[in-house]
């Protein structure tokens, strides 16, 4: 594993790099209110075979917190200045959760970069929507008591319950996610930063319709892997893939939002298995 940064406009990008750079690339695209090192685990299990990377988005993790309008337009952005600043030509995508707004919206703007898609737990459509990601959706900003909701979304219980909820096996879960993630919305001017991108939320679903006429245009060998405990997205969410990409590959798992925390073992082959499918030509557009 290296840990690297690279500019992007002007912004120091952090990112996890591993594999040969001559193999077939994977590009892990993060979430809320985490960031690639959420990854880490599964990086281990592909480098091997693999040329894995995963950057950390402006405003999580390691990379910079510049002082800009933070949105998720601007967020695909830059993710699409760091594909570019690393080299990278073809890969397939995994998006997981905010991944999935910033990589689809990466995707429409270069279906030509587009290998293969994995999706974990993050929506494109308004089916599977549970409560809470409605309610958050609604958030506007300007609207009266929207700051101090997505706000109360930022504490040490909430980022915990995303990790255990929905799980089999609570024991299973390591602390280390949670406490890493809040570490980083406790640094100054993060939450802010979580409390604009939390306002912006609404412009994603928006854009689905967008999204999925891309999926039904293109039809990328798709893989859609997810935890059915999920919070905020539930399996519905999953299942409505399949009406764009009826060839897509799905599988179910019993735990929640953080599906790689409890279901590693089972996940990462189907990856591996997936991306090597991709790459000899067996699974393309």
């Amino acid at each position: 594993m290296a840990y690297r940064f690279v500019e992007v406009d002007g912004v120091r990008v952090f990112y996890r790099e591993a594999g040969p750079r001559d193999a077939p690339t994977l590009l892990l695209l993060h979430g809320f209110p985490s960031a690639s090192h959420q990854f880490r685990h599964l990086i281990e299990r592909l480098a091997d075979r693999y040329h894995v990377i995963a950057p950390d988005y402006p405003g999580f993790g390691h990379s910079d917190t510049p002082d800009v309008e933070y949105s998720f337009d601007w967020l695909a952005g830059v993710v699409e200045g760091f594909v570019e600043a690393v080299g990278l030509r073809r890969f397939v995508m995994y998006v997981f959760d905010y991944g999935a707004p910033i990589g689809f919206r990466v995707a429409t703007r270069h279906p030509e970069w587009i290998a293969g898609l994995i999706v974990q737990n993050g929506n494109a459509y308004t089916d599977g929507l549970g409560e809470v990601a409605t309610e958050f959706i609604a958030n506007r900003k300007g609207q009266s008591g929207a700051d101090e909701r997505v706000r109360a979304m930022l504490t040490l219980p909430f980022t915990r319950a995303q990790y255990e909820g929905g799980t089999s096996d609570v024991a299973a879960i390591s602390p280390d996610g949670w406490t890493l993630d809040q570490h980083f919305l406790d640094l100054p001017g993060r939450k802010d930063i979580q409390v604009q991108l939390g306002l912006d939320y609404h412009s994603n679903v928006e854009l689905y319709p967008e999204w999925q006429r891309w999926l039904r245009e293109h039809r990328p060998p798709t893989l859609i892997v997810w935890g059915t405990g999920d919070i905020f997205f539930d399996v519905a969410g999953a299942r409505a893939f399949l009406r764009d990409v009826p060839d897509a590959e799905l599988h179910l798992f019993a735990t929640g939002h953080f599906a790689l925390e409890e279901k590693l073992d089972e996940i990462a082959p189907l990856i591996s298995d997936f991306v090597g499918r991709v790459a000899s030509g067996r699974l393309k557009i």
